[in-house]
């Protein structure tokens, strides 16, 4: 799934640019939508922005506050709701979230905290569309534990496995109690090098008796503490090979996929390489 997030002030247009970009979208695939509100959910208020996203052709939307949510609920994040929408949608569109590490349009002066930033303007008008849907499209997907998961039951041979085994590697604050905390790592990758990798691996790692689908996705950019990392999924007919090929699946990742790590702690940040 491609994320993009368009942040600003009120009355900058970001809805009506999630409408022109929802429109187009929708030709290639399926689109969900996430809007950030500022007070308690109210349906024929707040609801307003979320039908526009959805009179221009996205199949989900929601509406984020503060401990509530459309169609209600005791508190969705925004990791939750990104979650819920990669297990069916092409492409996830949020309006707000300025400190989202996501692709980022930032309108009327608007700065991206944590996001990659494609495209910017005082308002919508002053973006062109199709020109920010050729960046998006060259950014890495947004991948989560069930989106890849979801993927791989969608496999050709789905109907011959028995077993879905996963590992997810997350980012460890500190390891024994005395440790200085790590607050984020941050990880580059040699593109095209990392990627041709990844895909020798998982084509080799299917190749086995049993195993019907792999699928490996490692972030790039900064991943704070206590989030995920890394997702290796397994399809297979059995649990001994589901398992087997996970540890393998991970442990080749690590050793053979060209990634650089830098930490950064309370007191100092370094290069894993350089340590």
């Amino acid at each position: 799934m491609q994320v993009l997030s368009v942040i600003g002030p009120s009355e900058c247009g970001k809805t009506t640019l999630i409408e022109q970009l929802t429109e187009r979208l929708s030709e290639r695939g399926e689109v969900g939508t996430v809007k950030h509100i500022d007070c308690a959910p109210d349906i024929d208020t707040d609801g307003k922005d979320t039908d526009r996203h959805r009179e221009a052709g996205a199949v989900q939307t929601y509406g984020l506050g503060d401990g509530e949510w459309f169609a209600r609920g005791d508190s969705l994040t925004l990791d939750d709701a990104l979650e819920r929408l990669g297990q069916s949608c092409d492409y996830a569109l949020i309006e707000g979230y300025s400190d989202a590490a996501l692709p980022t349009v930032a309108l009327g002066g608007r700065v991206s905290e944590r996001g990659e930033l494609l495209a910017s303007g005082e308002t919508a008008a002053d973006v062109d569309p199709e020109q920010v849907i050729d960046e998006l499209d060259a950014t890495d997907p947004y991948e989560t534990l069930s989106s890849l998961v979801a993927r791989a039951k969608q496999s050709p041979e789905q109907d011959k496995s028995g077993a879905i085994a996963t590992f997810t590697g997350r980012v460890r604050e500190k390891e024994h109690d005395d440790d200085e905390p790590t607050e984020l790592l941050e990880f580059e990758k040699y593109d095209g090098v990392a990627e041709e990798k990844m895909a020798t691996i998982r084509e080799e790692l299917e190749a086995r008796d049993g195993v019907f689908e792999v699928l490996l996705h490692h972030k790039t950019g900064v991943v704070e503490a206590g989030e995920d990392i890394v997702f290796v999924v397994v399809l297979a007919g059995h649990r001994q090979e589901a398992f087997r090929t996970v540890e393998d699946g991970i442990n080749r990742l690590k050793e053979e996929v060209p990634l650089f790590k830098k930490e950064v702690t309370v007191g100092e940040e370094y290069w894993a390489h350089e340590a």
